[in-house]
């Protein structure tokens, strides 16, 4: 580092001193007997330039006061406790494992995050990383009290948890409107860093919409609102509020090569926490939407290319055959301007904006198609293109596997590091049970396709090109098994 600081330092008094020189040299090009001259047309110049005065706004006055007051008692530290049993011990053993000594051969570990109050019965926000996979929840109020938490529901997609204690008339945090938020707007960053209690850091919103590539998942949504308070380690899961208090997005990550802050911090909007908190209490599973679409962002170059004269909103690459913007008319090469009148320029703009909606809602959409401005209404879907809204406890029979099934919870995809599966509920005569598989087992694939629901089941079961079916599967341990059988 001592030696990039002297590079830099170097290279700051070089251009110094070139500039420095070149304004030497050109003063002495004048002959001592044409000063009369120079004078005359620097006179004549100064005489001659326009006169223009500067007006610098003052910052805006900004109170913090009220605004911390009301957030830091209504975030919470959350620590977490993670009992990690070895797989290969099970695995070896297995039902013989008790026969044997340290029947719970197991790593524990401890994390620590922040929670944000949303209701005052108990209702807390979070991050997913904060609380995935943990067998004890411990909550930690402003005053010190301590209560267990229960996991509500998890959405790994987009980082986010509910998490409740049993309490009453507890301090909370109001919603704000994240869609509303402006860059250069104050906010306060109110967290738990280095296990301390609540503390607030005030900065500015640097940027919205931001696509920082960390959920991983293809159906993931990134569209973080970026700013500058300083968040560390331990504020994840923490409040993003504006200068009225209200929660406009919850703190998720830092852009670090330290490990500590160093500028840039990223949070959730609210528009897309109340979405899925919304969805984990009253379905108890996210309702994910899709307009059905292939999309890449448009630069200078590729603008050019479309021969667009501005660089300006998202290109169609492909459109889905029978999904939302299909049906509404939307093709291939289209160029979306506006979602629901929020100008929409990049990816993950469309990704934040859909991402707060379900299948079925309806979508206001302006398109570019060759110069002409189009508007569309696009009824939204889900993953296997229907409308419909699924509920984590719906549950089916299937007569081939002699099973019934559901859809894992969010909690449970969180736990085992997968984004969908069927889970066996109840096990009856049939090839499961031929095979050995009870209760409790979760699908995830036949034949090498992906299985989250009972239409993706049904079809793999029923495709005529082989005989022989491949299932692939795990139970909540972590104990996989590929089971095969002839239809």
């Amino acid at each position: 580092m001592k030696t990039m600081g002297k590079s830099f330092i170097g290279a700051a008094a070089g251009t110094i001193t070139i500039l420095l020189i070149a304004a030497f040299v050109l003063n002495s090009t004048f002959d001592e007997n044409s000063k009369q001259e120079e004078q005359t047309v620097l006179e004549h110049k100064t005489a001659t330039l326009p006169l223009y005065s500067a007006s610098y706004r003052i910052p805006q006055e900004a109170d913090f006061i009220e605004a911390a007051e009301k957030s830091v008692n209504a975030v919470v530290h959350i620590k977490t406790e993670i009992s990690v049993k070895s797989s290969t011990y099970d695995d070896y053993f297995g039902p013989f494992k008790y026969y044997f000594g340290h029947p719970n051969r197991q790593n524990n570990y401890v994390a620590f995050g922040s929670g944000v109050i949303i209701s005052p019965d108990g209702y807390i926000v979070t991050n997913n990383h904060v609380v995935e996979g943990a067998d004890k929840i411990t909550v930690t109020f402003n005053n010190r009290e301590e209560l267990e938490g229960t996991i509500i529901g998890t959405d790994p997609t987009t980082d986010l948890a509910l998490v409740k204690v049993d309490a009453e008339n507890l301090v909370y945090l109001s919603y704000g409107d994240s869609d509303a938020v402006r860059i250069g707007e104050w906010v306060l960053a109110v967290g738990n860093p280095f296990n301390l209690t609540s503390t607030v850091t005030a900065g500015i919103v640097s940027a919205k919409a931001r696509n920082i590539n960390i959920l991983g998942a293809q159906s993931a949504i990134e569209s973080f609102i970026q700013t500058d308070a300083v968040v560390n380690m331990g504020n994840s899961g923490g409040a993003l509020v504006n200068t009225a208090g209200e929660l406009i997005g919850i703190n998720a990550a830092i852009a670090s090569h330290t490990g500590v802050y160093e500028g840039y911090s990223f949070a959730i909007p609210v528009n897309i926490v109340g979405k899925v908190v919304d969805d984990l209490l009253n379905f108890g599973e996210i309702q994910r939407a899709y307009i059905g679409i292939q999309i890449r962002d448009i630069d200078a170059t590729f603008a050019e290319e479309l021969g667009l004269d501005k660089v300006k909103g998202i290109y169609v690459a492909g459109v889905v055959e029978n999904g939302g913007a299909y049906d509404a008319g939307i093709r291939e090469g289209d160029v979306i301007l506006s979602v629901d009148n929020i100008t929409i320029n990049t990816v993950s703009e469309l990704m934040g904006t859909i991402g707060q909606h379900n299948p079925g809602e309806a979508v206001n959409v302006k398109v570019n198609r060759d110069n002409e401005i189009l508007a569309y209404t696009v009824i939204l879907k889900n993953e296997e293109g229907t409308t419909a809204i699924v509920k984590a406890g719906d549950s089916f029979y299937n007569d081939l596997l002699g099973a019934s099934l559901k859809n894992i919870s969010g909690e449970e995809k969180s736990k085992l590091g997968i984004s969908s599966g069927l889970k066996v509920t109840d096990v009856q005569d049939g090839i499961l049970r031929r095979g050995g598989i009870s209760e409790g087992f979760i699908i995830t694939e036949i034949n090498g396709e992906r299985i989250n629901s009972k239409d993706k089941l049904e079809a793999a079961l029923n495709k005529k090109k082989s005989g022989v079916i491949k299932l692939n599967g795990m139970y909540l341990n972590g104990v996989r098994i590929s089971y095969e059988f002839m239809r």
